[in-house]
């Protein structure tokens, strides 16, 4: 059984930093990352359209933006295809709230320092890519969705697979968590899971490294 090390990062995410984010060299685009599951707010496929956005799915809408992750058309592919079946929501509704909170958002940055955690997390795992980790940011909703995502960037997506040494990576679930104000949850661990009591450490230490270097308080 895969044994998934955490580690945590003292650390503010400023809601909608995921949108300036660089990407790493390797990382699975969007539509590969639809190993996100979503929860379901409601039974697909009712025959009433929901023509008021209750309290539940207005708190989704607002996260999901101030994630920062998603644009305009994926927050109406998420909550109008996948948390909903099409048709359920009135898309004209939600179309408007997620404006309102994408303006919203827009103007809270005008308020943020030059450099925000989310900047010194984009550095940091940016390191991490350098030094023969995979790094995924946002890699679907559970650890088991985030270890897959990697073992499909290492045997799909990698130019030079046999230079990476392991992985580390923080999920949807992670993101809501650090978004609402808590720490964010790292996962990590060797690319060969029969080393995992040797090579752990090492993979470790890079994490916790390349963190601290990128000005981030952690802990292990």
């Amino acid at each position: 059984m895969k044994v998934l090390l955490l580690l945590m990062i003292v650390c503010v995410m400023l809601p909608g930093c995921g949108a300036s984010e660089e990407k790493p060299s390797v990382k699975a685009e969007p539509e590969n990352r639809r190993l996100f599951k979503p929860p379901l707010l409601k039974e697909k496929g009712s025959t009433n359209m929901v023509s008021k956005l209750d309290a539940e799915l207005l708190s989704e809408i607002d996260w999901h933006v101030r994630a920062g992750f998603y644009d305009k058309a994926d927050l109406m592919r998420i909550f109008c295809e996948e948390m909903y079946a099409p048709g359920d929501l009135d898309e004209t509704l939600v179309s408007a709230k997620i404006d309102s909170q994408l303006a919203a958002l827009e103007e809270k940055k005008k308020t943020w320092p030059a450099v925000t955690d989310c900047d010194r997390l984009n550095l940091a795992f940016a390191g991490m890519e350098k030094r023969g980790l995979i790094a995924l940011q946002n890699a679907g909703n559970t650890q088991t969705d985030g270890y897959e995502i990697f073992e499909y960037c290492l045997e799909e997506e990698h130019p030079q697979p046999e230079t990476v040494i392991g992985y580390c990576f923080y999920h949807n679930q992670d993101l809501e968590r650090a978004v609402a104000g808590d720490d964010l949850y790292l996962a990590f661990g060797p690319r060969d899971s029969k080393v995992e009591e040797t090579k752990r450490l090492e993979v470790g230490n890079i994490v916790r490294e390349e963190l601290e270097r990128a000005g981030l308080q952690v802990e292990w």
